[in-house]
């Protein structure tokens, strides 16, 4: 199978998977197997929101939508041209995803296959729908991916290198088994933001989907904001209100309940406006409803500290001079360039021999 083979399919898929980009599942004419997919992946779409709280109709779709917008001819062309692509013996590439929010786990998928590798993949217990319906699909598309995709539910094996994603906690538990093989094992990162009071009205309500898209489960979700003294938080909150509406899911509304309820107990001194509350903090990783902020002097000094700390963070977000950042209401919407970690898996991938 050559790389074209393989971006075609992916393409294909993309076309595909943009038929659930709206609210309103569109059946098209043009989309090849159509007839045999579309309500099979929409009854699987629904059977996700129903078993996860977390994955919200309105997340999978989002999901859904960038996706299909990442995958293009143009975009994968790009993204590849980079790399010197070999016809070397397939690896078995074993992955191991997180289920923190839908689909979080594609870009190693797509990573591997778009390689010329095989994916042995253990899915999260917390998403264990989307993905198996999707690769059927293109295995569909195209039949010589069916060698190369295994899902398994029992205990990794017969793998030649590893990308796994988790925790910390977990992080320790995947350096000690699979240590000893090549890996990519990612551990927990936060996303910031940086405002300096120079910030639009529009900018602001952008910051509110990288803060509450995903119910800020994601990485690449805003947890905490760099701010300089005497900043107005009432402007940031009235950007924020229309994202009001996330008390209606009752997951997170228990957790603006109980963080606030703690925060309070423990005389913490917070800002509320009802659906979010705001504590000063030194921590990169705030609690769900929760958004941590920390005062800043200079940009200066925050280049600094990031540099210092980029272990910890996963993008920053910012209209300054802050090194790496990328503007407001990007942060889940990477390209497919743009690596977890500032990892390269693809250049990973193809050094193995």
């Amino acid at each position: 199978m050559t790389l074209a083979q393989r971006i075609s399919a992916f393409e294909q898929l993309g076309n595909f998977m943009r038929q659930f980009s709206t609210d309103s599942f569109e059946k098209q004419k043009n989309v090849l197997y159509n007839d045999t997919f579309f309500e099979t992946v929409q009854e699987e779409i629904y059977i996700a929101v129903n078993r996860n709280a977390w994955f919200t109709l309105d997340n999978v779709i989002f999901a859904f939508k960038s996706w299909s917008e990442s995958l293009t001819q143009s975009n994968l062309e790009h993204w590849t041209k980079s790399y010197q692509f070999y016809n070397n013996q397939p690896k078995t590439i074993g992955l191991i995803m997180a289920g923190n929010i839908p689909l979080v786990g594609f870009h190693d998928f797509l990573a591997v296959l778009i390689s010329g590798h095989k994916a042995l993949v253990k899915l999260s217990s917390n998403d264990q729908k989307l993905l198996p319906i999707l690769a059927q699909y293109l295995q569909i598309i195209e039949p010589e991916f069916k060698d190369f995709i295994t899902f398994i539910e029992q205990k990794i094996e017969n793998f030649d290198a590893v990308i796994a994603t988790g925790s910390n906690n977990s992080a320790r538990y995947f350096e000690y088994y699979f240590g000893k093989y090549p890996h990519i094992i990612r551990k927990n990162r936060n996303s910031v933001a940086i405002l300096t009071g120079n910030e639009t009205d529009v900018e602001l309500e952008l910051l509110g989907e990288d803060v509450f898209r995903y119910f800020g489960l994601g990485c690449r979700s805003v947890s905490k904001i760099f701010i300089p003294k005497n900043y107005d938080l009432d402007k940031l909150f009235k950007a924020f209100y229309p994202f009001h509406t996330l008390l209606d899911y009752k997951k997170y509304s228990n957790n603006y309940d109980y963080n606030k309820a703690v925060y309070l107990m423990s005389l913490f001194k917070i800002y509320d406006n009802g659906f979010l509350v705001l504590k000063e903090d030194k921590s990169y990783a705030s609690p769900i409803a929760s958004l941590f902020y920390e005062y800043y002097d200079t940009l200066d000094s925050l280049n600094n500290k990031f540099e210092s700390e980029q272990d910890q963070i996963q993008c920053i977000i910012s209209n300054s001079t802050i090194k790496n950042s990328i503007p407001f209401g990007s942060s889940q919407k990477p390209n497919l360039w743009d690596y977890a970690d500032e990892v390269d898996t693809i250049e990973f991938l193809l050094k193995l021999t």
